[in-house]
């Protein structure tokens, strides 16, 4: 389950870096081509997390993880 859910944050990550990549990058490519590459891997990152916000979500609700707060004290 924890594992799930850290290879989901990389691929965030992953795709928040293509992002920046693909606007900071001259290259030869048409300035639509470049904006159109980088909106695409936005909506990739997007995209996983909500995805990773839902299936968390749904794992606390169906009891397969459990929230580790600090613990309160008297």
């Amino acid at each position: 389950m924890k594992s799930l859910i850290v290879v989901m944050l990389i691929g965030v990550l992953c795709a928040l870096a293509g992002a920046g990549l693909f606007m900071l990058r001259k290259s030869d490519d048409s300035e639509d081509r470049r904006s159109s590459r980088m909106a695409k891997a936005l909506a990739v990152r997007v995209g996983l997390s909500v995805a990773l916000f839902a299936f968390i979500l749904l794992s606390w609700l169906m009891g397969w993880i459990k929230p580790g707060g600090l613990p309160v004290l008297p």
